[in-house]
């Protein structure tokens, strides 16, 4: 008997093996694409709540510090003309100058854009109120009046009760 030796087999079988374990490593299946893509959109639909949750903060916290700039602007204007300005003339006159204003010597906010909150709207304004004072407030993300007990009123002397928004 006579023993050969063997030898892997002939050369077109051995690059045929590797064509085929090349086409399997080559790139990526659809079912793990389509794993990876499920696994990004839950991550999505965890985040973006959270997200939101910021966002609405920011804008509460942008109307506080917004508000405590007119505040400050409405004592400016006061010490400089003795009254505050009327409902009718509302914040305007903190901008450009009014006819009930002869010492105007503003503007005591730089820009207009100022009187606007963060959801588009401008800012109310109420002079005198119940009490004599004045009240500068936002309506919150819903804009409507009647929403404001659920928005809550920021002004410069109450605490805002924070919107969803």
């Amino acid at each position: 008997m006579v023993a050969t030796a063997w030898n892997g087999g002939s050369r077109s079988d051995r690059s045929a093996a590797r064509r085929i374990r090349g086409r399997a490593d080559a790139g990526y299946t659809l079912l793990e694409l389509l794993v990876v893509m499920g696994v990004i959109a839950i991550l999505t639909a965890v985040a973006t709540p959270q997200l939101m949750g910021y966002f609405g903060k920011a804008k509460v916290q942008s109307v506080q510090l917004q508000i405590e700039n007119i505040n400050t602007a409405l004592e400016m204007y006061y010490m400089e003309n003795g009254v505050y300005p009327s409902t009718s003339v509302g914040l305007k006159a903190l901008v450009e100058p009014t006819p009930e204003a002869p010492r105007w010597n503003g503007p005591y906010l730089k820009k207009a854009k100022n009187l606007v909150d963060p959801w588009g709207r401008p800012y109310q304004y109420n002079y005198p109120t119940a009490t004599g004072e004045y009240e500068v407030y936002s309506l919150g993300a819903s804009g409507k009046a009647a929403a404001v007990s659920n928005q809550g009123r920021f002004n410069g002397t109450q605490s805002p009760i924070e919107s969803r928004s």
